[in-house]
């Protein structure tokens, strides 16, 4: 019963065979034969150079972090400003406002011809070792001259008696008269170092909103709810050529991955596939041969994410940026001999980072074929092919056999007609 079960299911059989004594070969059949089988591998083997090849997808999503905080890598040298009078400070639209920044940034002095200093890799006029091993007598307490004190009621040191001037409002123009600028030779030292430049590197951190980054001479003070610079020293005509010609040679947003290593290098990677390992501020250059002069750079912060194959996901930011350049010589009405000049009524000189946060996040995936999509590729084209080549070879055959039989009957026809 079971023969007779599976003997009906004959009827269904989609694929008919034919005895070996009614199969016809020809030399048609042959190349095609070859020919298709030369098409399938070379298809064959593209599909799987594209099934192994790892491609960049790109989405862009609304950026829904928080509370974050940015980490800004900078090194901008400035040829024509000395480290004493150069100013780091970075206020953001939330308030917070960070002046006269020193941690995880160095400066290093460089001489006229753009050569650094030897031994010296900071602003400071002195270094603290100096001033912790100085002696000083039991209960000195040096005199701030009329400003702001400290908590401890003292000034002991030229550079405390200049913060104490800065921070009560007031310019700090003559260290000569301060005892203990005399004691450490301040005025010497500012005019050995007044034709110097400086380099300034390292990374600041900020937050994700917008803010500004200032790099200007002389110390930043806060009155009246505005925030005011000491430039007496950078402006007073002693004969230096100040001003805020200036070189970036890198300048770029990065994230808290990208202080791990292994993740900091994936990010660099995916960059370079991308094309955006170069950042839009890297190798700029600002000149100019006047004191008074800002260069403002108006930047947009974008967050990144990049999603590796191998499974870390790093998140990091890119930027683009535009920049202004203002002669501030007008604005000022030529007081140079000014106190305090007011930012953003008349401007002061320096070089300004305007940054924004844009609300969007890119993100930057790898993807790679899925291999049932590799297996279905193949088959379609092997069956492609091989009914392709079975039509040509068909129609090949069945219009060689017509053009033989109209031969032949010709040829009959022709001998018949003799006969009679």
């Amino acid at each position: 019963m079971a023969k007779g079960l599976f003997g009906g299911l004959k009827g269904v059989d989609a694929f008919g065979k034919t005895t070996e004594d009614v199969k016809v070969k020809t030399r048609t059949g042959a190349f095609l034969t070859i020919l298709s089988a030369a098409i399938i591998l070379a298809f064959t083997t593209m599909e799987f150079l594209d099934y192994r090849r790892i491609t960049i997808d790109t989405s862009i999503v609304v950026d829904k972090s928080r509370g974050e905080k940015l980490t800004v890598n900078m090194n901008v040298t400035f040829p024509r400003v000395p480290c004493y009078l150069l100013s780091l400070d970075v206020m953001d639209i939330s308030g917070e406002l960070q002046r006269d920044i020193s941690h995880n940034v160095l400066k290093v002095r460089l001489d006229e011809r753009g050569v650094m200093v030897p031994n010296s890799y900071s602003a400071e006029l002195r270094n603290d070792l100096d001033k912790m091993n100085e002696p000083k007598k039991d209960g000195y307490c040096g005199s701030c001259y009329g400003g702001l004190e400290p908590e401890s009621g003292c000034c002991q040191t030229c550079e405390d008696v200049r913060t104490a001037y800065v921070n009560r409002g007031w310019s700090f123009s003559n260290p000569d008269a301060i005892e203990q600028c005399k004691e450490e030779g301040w005025a010497e030292k500012l005019r050995d170092q007044k034709n110097e430049g400086c380099n300034i590197s390292g990374r600041i951190r900020v937050n994700k909103v917008v803010g500004n980054i200032h790099l200007s001479p002389g110390r930043s003070f806060q009155t009246s709810s505005r925030n005011m610079y000491e430039l007496v020293p950078y402006l007073r005509d002693d004969g230096s050529r100040h001003d805020f010609s200036h070189e970036i040679h890198h300048f770029n947003f990065q994230g808290d991955d990208e202080y791990d290593y292994w993740k900091a290098e994936a990010g660099k990677t995916m960059k370079k596939r991308l094309g955006i390992a170069a950042d839009p501020l890297d190798n700029t250059q600002g000149r100019t041969s006047k004191p008074q002069y800002m260069f403002q750079y108006f930047l947009k912060v974008v967050s990144t994410q990049f999603r590796t194959a191998e499974g870390p996901i790093v998140n990091t930011h890119q930027y683009s940026a535009t920049s202004f350049e203002r002669d501030l010589t007008e604005g000022s009405q030529g007081e140079t001999q000014g106190i305090h000049v007011q930012h953003g009524v008349h401007g002061v000189p320096g070089a300004f980072f305007n940054f924004e946060i844009s609300p969007i996040l890119v993100v930057h995936s790898d993807t790679r074929q899925a291999f049932a999509h590799f297996v279905t590729s193949t088959c379609a084209i092997v069956g492609g092919v091989l009914t392709v080549a079975s039509l040509l070879d068909g129609i090949l055959f069945a219009t060689t056999r017509a053009i033989k039989k109209s031969g032949g009957s010709s040829t009959g026809s022709g001998f018949g007609g003799k006969v009679m």
